[in-house]
């Protein structure tokens, strides 16, 4: 897609030359006459005024660097050319370009930058602010993703709450730091529709964080002055269902199913409460109405499979799937919806047969690893390493994750010396294999073997000199090790993988990490909040955390030390970083 890329700011290229003009203009400065001999004949401006407004020399050459460097389709040099325009020259129009070419490179990180940079040129504008949302959603930072998403509101911007809500919800978002922000924007919030949605909003966090009390009062007030709203009903199912009053749940079903009567999320509802009310009959009813109603659709038909499976209702889940066996194009869900519902009716040799015909894809590991698992569970571990390695000789293509799979599974079943006489076999036949030779690594690592990981990394990097996921890991166990005499080393390794996979958070931490063991916590910092920013995790943090309380900044070092003992049920590297600064502790 290079071309249409290039096309894409080719296509603003003139809107430069008037902004360049418009900026010129703006600043022209008046050159002051002077006698023929009080200026050398070699520098004519030496005399002039700096340039404080307009286009000098060099940000000119800046403008046309970066836009020739988008007609070659260098993104991200195009992107820091423009940002490095705006924070000069302090125009919107510039900050927006360069978020344009920044959404076309692979690095998250500098396009936040310059939608941090475009909002701040133009905090009105709800193009930045959408933006900033959508990378938020991206990283994970769901208070962010919101508090954007309410900024947005407010400017007469649609609502959708609920629906941010729930997509949150369904990426396992935590409800407890959404639920203050929504709640204490509710009084701002806009009269008519936009306070329903709001109002709904908040009460799907409050079920979601358990406070189902105020969730019930405020689904009350909903339906006495919002009665016929759809929404509402959908919420009061959902609730019962959480409370587990499925007669509940199926009466606000049919309520919002009267008002609604072509939302399949009500026939849903009702078939879900059927089922768990034990009426199967009634359940295959509801669904089969719906799919009288979308025939053809294979995938409603898969996802109603995958509710009748996920309330035990296996055969009614077979006979939904079955059709789609004769179909002529198959989908590989089917198959492995299929195994799963013959597992669950304890027909193993059934359940492999359909999870064997699962085809590379979307599921093809997940339904070996299935097939694997479900035949050590029968005590057949012989069967399942039989299986994965005809499985291997089937697909060359996916060699190396089979092995991994099948060294997995033998970790798990406390076979760690068969996984790794399995590992050695296989990399004594392909010695170059990346991926065996990273996992290796990684095993050393975990056993201490830290000359046996670095010899397994090295290959790698003699080999290809580009690959940042091994330099990256073994710069960072130099450093996390801190073995003095080679930081430099590690920093130059971990430098190299950041030019190579700049957007990367774990490389970020890598990085803030080396400079700190360095001496430099000052320079450490920014990569660490980056990284965190990016990739919430107790690893990251108990770095952040660390460099924080070694620069003074202990109110919020607590801070963030209080933020991850919340977060995180499993805090390994936080629980050493108590242990070695007790002090940290408020």
């Amino acid at each position: 897609m290079p071309a249409v890329r290039s096309s894409s700011l080719r296509s603003l290229s003139a809107r430069l030359a008037p902004l360049a003009l418009a900026v010129t203009l703006g600043g022209c400065q008046a050159l002051p006459s002077a006698g023929k001999h009080e200026l050398p004949l070699d520098d004519p401006l030496i005399g002039a005024p700096p340039i404080e407004r307009g286009l000098d020399a060099q940000g000119l050459a800046g403008l046309l660097t970066a836009e020739l460097a988008g007609q070659r389709g260098d993104y991200r040099r195009a992107a820091l050319g423009y940002l490095e325009a705006s924070e000069r020259y302090a125009t919107p129009a510039l900050a927006e370009r360069a978020a344009l070419a920044a959404s076309f490179s692979s690095d998250r990180e500098l396009l936040a930058r310059a939608a941090d940079r475009w909002q701040a040129l133009a905090p009105g504008a709800e193009a930045p602010s959408r933006l900033l949302a959508g990378l938020a959603v991206q990283r994970g930072d769901w208070p962010e993703a919101l508090r954007q998403r309410l900024a947005l509101v407010e400017r007469g911007g649609e609502s959708d709450l609920t629906a941010f809500v729930e997509a949150a919800l369904a990426e396992n978002a935590d409800p407890r730091p959404l639920l203050p922000l929504l709640r204490d924007w509710l009084p701002r919030a806009p009269a008519g529709a936009a306070r329903q949605d709001a109002e709904l909003a908040t009460a799907l966090l409050e079920v979601s964080a358990g406070d189902i009390v105020a969730a019930e009062r405020r689904l009350a007030r909903l339906g006495e002055s919002a009665p016929a709203l759809p929404a509402l009903w959908l919420t009061r199912a959902r609730l019962a269902q959480e409370r587990g009053d499925h007669r509940g749940a199926r009466d606000a079903a049919r309520r919002g199913l009267a008002l609604s009567p072509d939302d399949p999320r009500f026939i849903l509802l009702l078939a879900q409460s059927e089922l768990r009310l034990g009426n199967v009959a009634a359940a295959e009813a509801r669904t089969d109405a719906l799919l009288e109603e979308h025939v053809g659709n294979a995938s409603l038909r898969l996802a109603l499979a995958q509710l009748y499976l996920e309330e035990g209702a296996a055969e009614a889940a077979r006979r939904l799937l079955l059709p789609l066996v004769d179909a002529p194009d198959t989908p590989p869900m089917a198959f492995y919806l299929l195994g799963t519902a013959a597992e669950a009716e304890g027909e193993v040799d059934n359940a492999l047969l359909y999870y064997r015909q699962v085809a590379p894809g979307g599921e093809f590991l997940a339904a070996r690893l299935r097939a694997a698992e479900m035949l050590i569970a029968d005590d057949r571990l012989l069967d399942a390493r039989a299986f994965l390695r005809i499985e291997r000789l089937r697909h060359d293509a996916h060699f190396a994750d089979l092995i991994t799979l099948e060294v997995e599974l033998l970790e798990r079943e406390g076979l760690g010396e068969e996984a790794d006489a399995l590992l050695d076999r296989e990399l004594s036949r392909t010695p170059n294999d990346e991926q065996l030779l990273y996992l290796r690594a990684m095993r050393a690592w975990a056993a201490g073997d830290l000359d046996g990981m670095e010899r397994d990394l090295g290959r790698i990097i003699e080999r290809n000199p580009d690959s940042a996921m091994a330099l990256n890991a073994l710069g960072y166990t130099l450093a996390d090790m801190n073995v003095t005499e080679r930081l430099d080393e590690a920093r130059e390794m971990i430098e190299r993988a950041h030019e190579l996979d700049p957007g990367n958070p774990a490389i970020h931490d890598s990085l803030g990490w080396v400079y700190f063991r360095l001496g430099d916590a000052e320079r450490a910092l920014p990569w660490l909040e980056r990284a965190y920013a990016a990739m919430p995790d107790q690893e990251i943090a108990a770095h952040l955390i660390e460099v924080l309380w070694a620069l003074e900044r202990r109110a919020e070092a607590r801070e963030r030390l209080a933020e991850a003992l919340e977060r995180f049920d499993e805090r390994p590297l936080i629980d050493d970083l108590l242990r070695r600064l007790p002090e940290l502790r408020p």
